[in-house]
Order: structure tokens, then C-alpha cells, then sequence
């Protein structure tokens, strides 16, 4: 499925969204932003929903500032993406902001190579469509929450499991 900017959608419920996830691209701008530069922004962009998750949205390697991410020893695992290789990011003031994204190198779903996605919550804002989203609660998911997007949402205290 492709979404334009034209057609945005004006309610979607986070517990309508597939499992495993659907993988779909939009041309919506995107922007994440730090210490008052753009980090990243495309109107090529991937979206990750899954049941019970805000939508992780991903950025193609060629429109996100390369020079500003380290790469982390971190790693995870996702039954339906593959292995996740994290990102640092080195501020202007010199601090070593850890894992402030991650990519799949070798995904299981072709959309998602040299593509990558970050946390809302780790850097100072991050923008669909140009409204501010908020992080996904807890800190080991990456979902961006938007004001069309209804919950309850997976990631606080308590939830993990569902």
C-alpha cells in the first residue's frame, strides 16, 4: 500500500494493524531533528505497523547525516526483520547520545535495506506530515505517535506482553 500526502488518514487504531506487521511506503515528509539541525528527512519513506505499536517510520540511508551516527555494539532480533544493528548519535556539544536508531543490514523484507529508523523519545523532535509526534512509551520500542493515532499502545510499564 502507498499513502500520499493527500491521503493521510484521519483515524487509525493501532489494534486494526496487522501481525506480522504490514510494511508499507509513504511520501508524507518526515523530519527528525537535534540540537537544531535536520538529522534526517525524506518524502521516501517506509512505515512499520504492527499490532498494538505506533508506526516505526524509516528514512533511506542517502537522506539521513551519515557523518552524525556511530555505529553501537547493540543488537536485537525481530522474528519478522531480522538482526537490528543500532546507531549513536555524536552531538554538536560533543556527547555520545546512545542508540538513537537502528537499521537492518540484511533485513527479511527487501523495503527495509539502507533504510533507518529512529527514537522519538532520544533526540529533540521528530515530524510526520509536519506535526510533532510523541515517542511510544517505554524505551525499547521506536513508534511515533501522531494525533490520528488511537490506542492503546504497547511499550509502558505493564504491557510487554500483551
Amino acid at each position: 500500500m502507498h499513502f500520499d500526502s493527500n491521503s493521510r488518514p484521519e483515524s487509525e487504531s493501532v489494534w486494526d494493524y496487522p501481525r506480522p506487521p504490514r510494511i508499507e511506503r509513504v511520501d508524507w515528509p518526515l523530519r527528525v531533528e537535534h540540537e537544531g539541525r535536520v538529522l534526517a528527512a525524506t518524502r521516501n519513506g517506509v512505515r512499520v505497523l504492527e499490532t498494538s505499536h505506533p508506526p516505526s517510520y524509516y528514512f533511506p540511508r542517502e537522506d539521513v547525516d551519515m557523518e552524525r551516527l556511530v555505529r553501537s555494539v547493540k543488537t536485537s532480533v525481530c522474528e519478522w526483520k531480522g538482526r537490528a544493528h543500532y546507531w549513536n548519535l555524536c552531538s554538536e556539544s560533543g556527547e555520545r547520545i546512545a542508540d538513537v536508531g537502528w537499521s537492518y543490514p540484511d533485513p527479511s523484507v527487501a523495503l527495509l535495506k539502507d533504510r533507518f529508523s529512529f527514537y522519538a523519545g532520544r533526540v529533540n523532535a521528530c515530524f510526520v506530515a509536519g506535526e510533532r509526534v510523541q515517542p511510544q512509551p517505554g524505551d525499547f520500542y521506536g513508534g511515533w505517535i501522531t494525533s490520528w493515532l488511537k490506542g492503546p499502545f504497547k511499550g509502558g510499564p505493564g504491557t510487554l506482553g500483551w
